[in-house]
């Protein structure tokens, strides 16, 4: 299991490098998270987290639980910063349904059922970050996406248990980021023109 664990590690250091400039960026006004996204995705990834231990995930939950952490406090920053914080509707509809999860892991006493719909609702939460992305590509960071891809595909290396309850979250994750890459970069070469 040393190998597990020596990749989820390696999982956590890259997503710490990931996020240590994003956060820097926050401060430095050059980068504005939608407050919303971050709000959803810190709470589908904390709920996740927990499914995933439930599941016997073992250590390649731990990069998980990091960026739940880290995610409520970008959450938190952009809040203070008054980054990008228009709320809709929709946005609390998304929430509500994160919440919902709960009720629906409960009942059917499976975490499956909960990982399914949190990832397809922290897909949704992407919403508003590629609205924006699309409109001022520059207001996110590429080399951001480029290291979550990577950690999630180190995270699915890492996981002890492979389940659809282990493995959904961070392979749609992985997906989601690489579509952002490539919308980013075309977008900025077409703005570039």
């Amino acid at each position: 299991m040393f190998y597990k664990e020596a990749l989820s590690l390696l999982a956590i250091a890259v997503t710490l490098a990931a996020f240590i400039p994003y956060i820097r960026e926050i401060f430095r006004g050059s980068i504005k998270p939608h407050i919303f996204s971050w709000v959803i995705w810190g709470a589908t990834t904390l709920l996740i987290f927990v499914a995933q231990l439930q599941d016997k995930g073992g250590a390649g939950t731990w990069p998980i639980g990091v960026s739940a952490g880290i995610t409520i406090g970008i959450a938190y920053l952009a809040y203070l910063k008054r980054a990008d914080v228009t709320v809709t509707r929709a946005d609390w509809v998304f929430f509500i349904a994160a919440l919902s999860s709960l009720p629906l892991w409960y009942w059917t006493s499976d975490p499956v059922w909960a990982v399914v719909l949190l990832t397809a609702i922290d897909v949704i939460g992407f919403g508003p970050t590629v609205r924006k992305a699309y409109q001022f590509p520059y207001s996110e960071s590429l080399q951001f996406f480029a290291l979550f891809t990577l950690r999630n595909v180190l995270v699915m290396l890492a996981l002890e248990n492979l389940s659809v309850t282990t493995l959904l979250f961070p392979a749609v994750m992985a997906v989601m980021c690489v579509f952002l890459l490539v919308m980013i970069s075309y977008r900025r070469r077409v703005l570039a023109v």
